[in-house]
């Protein structure tokens, strides 16, 4: 219990506290020199670009579009109907030489490919 009666507040989380020490202070950025990185060099005031919070919106919307380009694409190609084993029957048949789709058991076998 604490003096005036009331219970201690309770304990803040090493992230919360981090985030309330760097509030505090003015947000400067480290710079090293890259030949010995162990070295700090100076220190520069953060740019106003870093400062601005983060909008969730945009969060979203980068995030929904990003993970947009990891999809298998299922559309209309502009080879779709020639990537087919058609070959043409040749003459005798009483049909156009076109090539004509393999197979049977289905409309599609027999019908021309290409014409």
């Amino acid at each position: 219990m604490a003096q005036d009666g009331l219970p201690p507040p309770p304990p803040i989380s090493p992230v919360r506290a981090a985030a309330f020490g760097m509030a505090t202070g003015r947000p400067v950025v480290s710079v090293y020199n890259c030949d010995a990185p162990a070295e700090k060099t100076t220190t520069l005031p953060m740019p106003p670009a870093l400062l601005s919070p983060l909008r969730p919106d945009l969060v979203r919307y980068i995030h929904t579009n990003v993970s947009k380009n990891k999809r298998q694409p299922i559309s209309v190609g502009a080879k779709v109907g020639y990537e087919t084993a058609a070959e043409s029957w040749g003459t005798g048949r009483a049909v156009a030489r076109v090539p004509r789709a393999p197979g049977g058991g289905t409309h599609r076998s027999g019908q021309g490919a290409f014409g």
